[in-house]
């Protein structure tokens, strides 16, 4: 830095997602009310699972996990949003920024592991019935949920590593309304090009392999589902993967519109807005989907409430 005679930059400036004052107060409203949905549906159903026994099984312990991955994956973006639209000038620090990239780095990683660790439940759950127990057992369920976080946490070191080797001098204006990799790139400066294709490198092989393990699944899912003769045991079959095949669709769309599209393709206010759905609307979205179009879920809830109901009904009638 001392090189290129400039002063290190110490803190960022984000610009957010629009200067409209009017627009700011419309927007905060509605994104607290997302947020506030989204921190209910994600604790209510690991509450929910942790409470009902006949939810104790692989395919609801990975649920739980991504609802718990998608309340981090939100919190990490959305508090300093809720700045940025009450505030006129939102800055944060060199550090609280890097956090922040590496944060969502690896609750976003985290995602896509656990997505693929549950199509691959549903492979094991359909196309070898026999086997579930011992092919999805205590140990290869800790063992395929360590490897999620892990693969989260390198993915994001990867990136926080490469980043930490850039010098930031001059312009620290982000055009965003969070601390992307993206943007914190094009503000620094260094020599080589190892900062631009080593997370490239490793992001896009998150993307492949996790893909490649849910097509192949959902493959194998698909022929299996086809020798069965009746149309209800077909129906049923289809009917535990719609949810997962729905969360999957959306959370691989936007994030391949982001990371794997050409950036001449999209415009800035367009990365903007894609980036507010896949880390805002999404983690809102996943217990919703999963709930409401899961029976199994839905009964559970209505046994847990008719509990609670009858619980506090004995509560009151205690003290009068």
């Amino acid at each position: 830095m001392s090189g290129n005679n400039c002063t290190a930059v110490t803190e960022f400036i984000l610009l957010g997602l629009t200067d409209d004052p009017t627009l700011r107060v419309v927007l905060f409203v509605i994104f607290l009310g997302v947020y506030a949905v989204t921190l209910v549906g994600n604790l209510s159903i690991i509450t929910l699972i942790r409470n009902s026994s006949q939810l104790h099984t692989p395919m609801y312990l990975f649920l739980s996990h991504l609802a718990f991955v998608d309340i981090g994956y939100s919190s990490s973006v959305t508090p300093l949003m809720f700045v940025n639209f009450l505030a006129d000038k939102t800055s944060i620090s060199l550090g609280g920024c890097v956090a922040q990239m590496c944060s969502t780095a690896t609750f976003g990683t985290a995602e896509c592991f656990l997505l693929a660790v549950m199509a691959y439940d549903r492979y094991a759950a359909i196309c070898s019935p026999l086997l579930y127990s011992t092919n999805m057992s205590a140990r290869v369920c800790t063992l395929l949920l360590i490897t999620s976080y892990l693969g989260g946490c390198m993915n994001a070191w990867i990136f926080t590593g490469c980043l930490l080797n850039r010098s930031f001098c001059g312009p620290n204006k982000i055009n965003h309304f969070f601390c992307d990799y993206s943007p914190l790139l094009k503000l620094s400066y260094s020599e080589g090009n190892l900062a631009e294709i080593l997370p490239a490198a490793s992001a896009g092989s998150v993307i492949m392999i996790t893909v490649l393990i849910i097509l192949i699944s959902y493959v194998y899912i698909l022929f299996s589902v086809l020798k069965i003769r009746s149309t209800e045991g077909r129906s049923k079959a289809f009917s535990t993967c719609t949810s997962h095949l729905t969360a999957v669709i959306l959370f691989y769309g936007t994030s391949t519109f982001i990371y794997v599209l050409p950036k001449s393709s999209y415009s800035t206010d367009e990365n903007k807005v894609v980036s507010v759905f896949y880390t805002v609307m999404i983690p809102m979205l996943n217990p919703l989907i999963y709930s409401l179009r899961n029976n199994e879920v839905k009964r559970a809830l209505m046994k847990l409430m008719r509990r609670l109901i009858f619980l506090s009904s004995n509560l009151v009638s205690d003290i009068y």
